[in-house]
Order: C-alpha cells, then sequence, then structure tokens
C-alpha cells in the first residue's frame, strides 16, 4: 500500500492545495486526488514539480507500507 503524505507536506511548508496546483501547473481537482491517496499513477514530471515547489524529496510525500496480507505471508 503506497500513502501519500503530500498534505503533511504542504501543511509544513504553509501551502494551500490552489497555490501549489497553480504553481506546478495541475488542476486543484487532480491534485486533490493525488492528496487524498485516490491516484493510480503519478507522472515523474508532476512528482518532480511538487519536490521542486515543496523543496522536498519523493519519500517525503510517497511512503510504501506493507498491508496485514503482505504481513502475515
Amino acid at each position: 500500500m503506497i500513502i501519500v503524505n503530500l498534505d503533511v507536506m504542504m501543511a509544513k511548508r504553509k501551502m494551500s492545495l490552489t497555490e501549489l496546483s497553480e504553481r506546478i501547473d495541475i488542476t486543484p481537482a487532480n491534485l486533490s486526488i493525488l492528496k487524498t491517496g485516490k491516484a493510480r499513477a503519478i507522472r515523474f514530471s508532476t512528482l518532480e514539480s511538487i519536490c521542486q515547489i515543496l523543496k522536498c524529496q519523493p519519500g517525503d510525500i510517497l511512503e510504501y507500507a506493507p498491508d496485514n496480507t503482505e504481513i502475515n505471508k
């Protein structure tokens, strides 16, 4: 399971969804889908833009956590 911590990084940088979406040229709706973890994919160019604006690493935004079925294998 991939956990998206975009909201955490945005809060640390005191940046709103609207401001970030304008700065990376993505619609607020699409950024919201990513922020809530409902996105099925992310382009590297989008990830790069987010990291550049938020001054962070991809690992600050995306985190892997095994689900319960993987832990019990």
